[in-house]
């Protein structure tokens, strides 16, 4: 197993931000539910690469014993699921169990995708069972995953809600086309957010008003992920993050070091920005949209904007992994999550963009104005600006990690 210690720098340092601010440091959210800000959903993405792999095992089918064991292992993110006040129950997968009776032995074992991709390697790489049945990934591994035939395609036979139900702008990304091997778990969308006391009432709506606007200079905040900050400054551009090459990426890390040269960006940051926006030190930035949820209710002084030269858009992904033992049970708790009223149960806790379809009235009966907000339930016309990045080969990621590590002082 590749270790942290032996990956190239420039990917040593992606997991590092990505631990520290990114999408790895996903148990902030009980922090901030601590210092009374709720359950607050996430959209950070890990943006490193991770090391080569390749099957050494055999490649034969796996053995399902879901009929004979009701049992299924889930694997997830910290706090990435409803749970009760005092902590001590789930009340989705507990009606799962109550309804099948199929026991969920659940794990928050998902601390960053390269993280996690270093536990399961070994087996899978081996041919191995993982010891889990299901696993939630963001878009780019779960490419990679595919890629690399270390994910059971599933029985659409078992699937008939999450068939009927997903909602089209999830349909069939290019990775997984008809999603033969993945269903979404939530949606990530990346906005710009300000606040209208630090901005003195002006409405900022595009990446080059976070480059450009000297108004600004010193309090702008961009983050530390690579995808999210180049693709939305791609877009500004107007650059398609599905075409990225080599040639636009240097063009967009030249006009980000343009402002940072300027003194214009303050930082770049993780999901640490929310402090800053609410204090007004940050007055505008690239932001994740399920942070702003619960924020915006604290604090009415926070707007954000889809930018209308687009916005990056990804998801993390329920796959079974090679060689699970319940392959089965595993399908049925991902259709189970595809019901619209069990959807919704989920969305309300957290405030994620919900990929089933129809799920608006349950959520309606939970929070009206949760089932109205554009950043869980987005609208035709934010549909229409979504972009997802290209996904990268080995030596493209390593490359542009060093070229971004760099821009941003990492």
């Amino acid at each position: 197993m590749e270790s942290y210690e032996t990956m190239p720098p420039p990917l040593r340092a992606a997991v590092a931000r990505s631990m520290t601010s990114g999408r790895g440091a996903l148990a902030r959210r009980s922090l901030l539910r601590a210092a009374g800000l709720g359950a607050i959903g996430t959209a950070a993405l890990t943006a490193c690469g991770i090391p080569a792999a390749g099957r050494t095992g055999d490649a034969t089918a796996s053995t399902d014993h879901s009929a004979q064991e009701k049992l299924v292992h889930f694997s997830n993110w910290t706090e990435y699921i409803d749970v009760t006040d005092d902590g001590k129950h789930r009340p989705t997968l507990d009606a799962f169990t109550r309804r099948t009776g199929i026991k969920v032995a659940y794990t928050e074992d998902i601390n960053d995708n390269v993280e996690f991709f270093g536990k399961i390697k070994p087996q899978l790489s081996a041919g191995q069972d993982t010891g889990r049945d299901l696993m939630v990934l963001t878009d780019w591994l779960a490419a990679r995953m595919i890629r690399l035939g270390w994910v059971q395609e599933l029985d659409p036979a078992h699937l008939p809600h999450a068939y009927a139900n997903l909602a089209q702008r999830f349909r069939s990304p290019s990775w997984d086309p008809g999603r033969a091997y993945s269903y979404p778990w939530q949606g990530i969308a990346t906005c710009i957010a300000y606040n209208k006391k630090a901005t003195g009432g002006r409405r900022i709506t595009s990446i080059s008003q976070l480059l450009d606007d000297r108004s600004l200079k010193g309090k702008v905040a961009m983050l530390s992920e690579m995808r999210d900050t180049i693709g939305m400054t791609l877009l500004d551009m107007g650059k398609r993050p599905e075409d990225v090459d080599d040639d636009s990426f240097d063009a967009v890390v030249a006009r980000i070091q343009k402002a940072v040269d300027a003194g214009q960006i303050r930082k770049f940051t993780g999901n640490e920005y929310t402090d800053g926006l609410s204090k007004g030190d940050i007055a505008a930035c690239v932001a994740w949209a399920g942070d702003l949820v619960q924020l915006r209710i604290d604090d009415p002084d926070i707007e954000y904007v889809f930018p209308d030269a687009g916005f990056m858009f990804s998801t993390d992904n329920l796959m079974i992994p090679d060689k699970a033992r319940h392959k089965t049970n595993a399908e049925r708790l991902i259709d189970y999550y595809y019901q619209p009223q069990v959807a919704a149960q989920l969305s309300a806790y957290i405030n994620y963009v919900c990929p089933v379809a129809g799920v608006e009235p349950y959520l309606a009966r939970i929070d009206k104005s949760l089932a109205e907000n554009p950043l869980i339930i987005p609208d035709a016309s934010m549909d229409a600006k979504g972009h997802e990045f290209r996904s990268l080969g080995d030596a493209e990621d390593s490359r542009y990690e060093e070229k971004f590590s760099k821009l941003i002082g990492a």
